[in-house]
């Protein structure tokens, strides 16, 4: 009978006919067997089957767990066997034996709950232990290629394989609508979140991806064995990636060789920066997109000259903040009237009394791009208040306007 049902398994179960041929008419054949004579004993002794004739059971569970054999394929064949000796037993049953096949049939369904539990329990034991090692090794190797560290033996030692190139991504990750307070379970929706993150990501490459995350974003390492991957893929991956969390995601990449990680993850993360304060919006970008703003951004006297710019702003942030959003908003003060929750007439107001006080004007093209300049560098960083001379040569645009 044994037989039969090995060949049942492989019928109805596709992912045993992956399995070596000789590891299902090996291994498994002798499962099944051991598996029968377990039944087989239950029936003599009307009994439960016992801790140590569950033993084998439990070790095949594991192994199929190391091979990665789903659980759902695992315990559906000890269904497949159950169910072929249920049919054995009671196709030869007479009809005057019905009070017996009843309780044969109680025994085997007590049985079959003994098993799942049995195999489950040992599936998912060994199963967490894989994970941990797993775990433990991605997160080494993602250490080393963050700071610039040989890579080879540690990926050795964690049974990975280093890429010739790794897609380097810095992800801000906003909150989906059931993570707000009084939705009724926002730490489970944060996790749920997290999950389908990490699961689009995972499936975009054929190695295991390498990421320190949580609900909020953090930096991802996909390796690119293949070679890096076009542009448009990796936006199609974060448009994906977003759509899965149901929430918005503001991301950057750059492709860099394990020595060029590093740079790439402190790039990538200054232009997620970068993005996030000139409010360009989601999805993935590029130093490329951010050129301008990026060279602005770095440390020197003529980012300090352009911050001063705006100095006269420095108490006064409902004016900094309307100069930033009517900005953004494209000029349109109806646009950044919403943003603001104020009336557009109020717009108006602050935009001339930010004229007045800069001698900037950010309705007249010639001074648009020095304000958009200002309000990068001097959200770049802190910056000293202009000397009496500085201010004294502002005041006669700022008169004039």
């Amino acid at each position: 009978m044994s037989g039969d049902v090995v060949r049942r398994i492989v019928d109805e179960l596709p992912v045993y006919r992956q399995l070596p041929r000789e590891e299902v008419t090996g291994e498994i054949a002798d499962i099944v067997e051991h598996n029968l004579r377990v039944l087989a004993r239950v029936f003599a002794d009307r009994r439960g089957a016992s801790e140590e004739e569950l033993a084998a059971q439990r070790l095949s569970a594991a192994r199929r767990a190391e091979e990665g054999v789903p659980l759902d394929a695992v315990l559906g064949a000890y269904h497949v066997g159950m169910q072929a000796a249920w049919e054995e037993l009671s196709e030869a049953a007479a009809p005057d034996e019905i009070a017996d096949v009843k309780a044969a049939l109680r025994l085997l369904l007590h049985m079959l709950r003994q098993v799942t539990v049995a195999v489950s329990a040992a599936y998912l034991e060994e199963r967490r232990t894989l994970e941990t090692q797993e775990h433990h090794g991605r997160r080494s190797l993602m250490t080393a290629l963050m700071a610039g560290d040989p890579v080879d033996g540690i990926a050795e030692r964690a049974g990975l394989r280093p890429a010739p190139h790794y897609v380097v991504l810095t992800l801000v990750i906003g909150p989906h609508p059931d993570e707000a307070p009084g939705s009724g379970s926002p730490k489970i929706a944060a996790r749920r979140k997290l999950r389908r993150v990490q699961g689009e990501l995972e499936r975009f490459t054929d190695e295991p991806a390498l990421m320190v995350i949580d609900a909020s974003g953090g930096t991802v390492l996909l390796p690119a064995a293949g070679g890096p991957p076009a542009w448009e893929e990796l936006c199609g991956l974060v448009d994906r990636t977003a759509k899965a969390a149901g929430a918005e995601i503001t991301a950057a990449g750059a492709v860099a060789a394990p020595s060029g990680v590093p740079e790439a993850a402190r790039q990538t993360a200054e232009v997620v920066d970068l993005v996030r304060r000139t409010g360009r919006g989601t999805g993935l970008f590029r130093l490329a997109d951010v050129l301008l703003d990026y060279q602005l951004s770095r440390p020197g006297e003529a980012r300090e000259q352009l911050a001063r710019l705006l100095l006269p702003l420095a108490t006064r942030p409902e004016l900094l903040e309307t100069l930033e959003v009517f900005v953004q908003s494209g000029l349109s003060r109806r646009k950044a009237a919403a943003r603001l929750h104020v009336h557009p007439n109020t717009v108006d107001y602050r935009v001339r009394r930010i004229a007045v006080l800069t001698g900037l004007n950010a309705a007249r093209a010639t001074d648009l791009p020095r304000i958009r300049a200002a309000l990068v560098a001097l959200r770049a960083g802190p910056v000293g208040r202009a000397g009496p001379a500085e201010a004294a040569g502002r005041a006669g645009p700022a008169g004039r306007v």
